[in-house]
């Protein structure tokens, strides 16, 4: 092969009612990780990732388990159905654990508690319409720290997710965030857009939630990632068991550093990518970034075979 590969695995957002299900129907190792999940919690989590409702799977506390679940059988799936090795992992935001997973770091057990409680931790920490988010295009980082700066009258608004090719995510109170949005328009902001979300992630009112975690996260054990791992905070390799947690709980409030992760990507030497989980908001994200670097997805039976043939065919 001529393209050593990241593996990469979605954050929130990517659920999708149905998803994992086609997997589990085809192959018995994907059946497998969703009943070590469902056991995990003690309640059918794959049931409501195949039947919904829809207004429950958005839930946080239910997307991030189903999102780790779904990428983790992706995962298991093209390991067993071929030999490929990555040279590096990453996920954004929630796809941390995903990753952590993948790189033999957390037990996959575990990491689905971990991230029900996250998610539980994390919706807690800011009433609802008390914080909100928005999406920038078009706008550098040093534009939209100016407009945060502007726009924050007291309150906080900051750079959540730094997804790259000029598309940047702010965070923080309702109203410093709907001012952001109006004066990155005056900056000439291509577009600037309120989300559809339930919490602010990623910025300082999430101190709550990153207090709750560390104490989730104590009791658990943490082996040294076996594959260079990218960590959102810092966007380097980190393979010390050690710098795990730290790392987590710092994740909560920092900004998701991801187009210098992908930048890392390429520094590591890859050529291409797979995302493993649902959706392909990351293949999108690393088209912005970088146009020509391959990045395939697999998420059911369709997808595997399209990425098995891209990475046993890729000379």
């Amino acid at each position: 092969m001529s393209h050593p590969l990241a593996f990469l695995f979605p954050g929130q957002g990517a659920q999708a009612v149905g998803m994992g299900r086609a997997l589990v129907e085809q192959f018995p190792v994907a059946a497998d990780v969703f009943a070590e999940a469902d056991a995990a919690l003690g309640f059918p989590l794959s049931t409501l990732c195949f039947e919904g409702p829809e207004e429950e799977l958005k839930l946080t506390t239910n997307a991030q388990p189903a999102i780790l679940t779904t990428s983790i059988a992706a995962l298991r799936v093209l390991m067993q159905a071929s030999d490929v090795q990555p040279v590096c992992v990453a996920g954004h935001s929630l796809g941390e654990y995903s990753a952590l997973v993948a790189a033999g770091a957390l037990d996959f057990a575990d990491a689905v508690r971990i991230v029900r409680e996250r998610g539980r931790l994390m919706q807690k920490a800011v009433p609802p319409g008390i914080g909100a988010m928005a999406a920038f295009f078009g706008l550098s980082q040093e534009t939209v720290g100016e407009v945060c700066a502007e726009a924050a009258q007291g309150e906080v608004v900051s750079a959540a997710n730094l997804n790259g090719g000029e598309q940047i995510v702010v965070a923080g109170h309702t109203g410093a965030v709907q001012r952001a949005v109006v004066i990155a328009k005056a900056r000439s902001a291509k577009r600037a857009v309120e989300l559809a979300v339930s919490a602010p992630f990623h910025c300082a009112l999430m101190a709550p939630a990153a207090e709750g975690l560390a104490k989730v996260l104590e009791p658990i054990p943490v082996s040294p990632p076996t594959i260079r791992l990218i960590a959102n905070v810092t966007a380097e390799v980190n393979q010390d068991a050690q710098q795990v947690k730290d790392l987590l709980v710092r994740q909560v409030t920092a900004p998701v550093r991801w187009e210098e992760s992908m930048q890392r990507v390429r520094g590591l030497g890859c050529g291409a990518a797979v995302e493993l989980g649902p959706g392909r908001v990351l293949a999108g994200l690393l088209k912005r970034i970088y146009r020509k670097f391959p990045c395939v997805s697999v998420s059911d039976p369709d997808s595997l075979t399209k990425s098995l043939e891209f990475v046993q065919n890729d000379d």
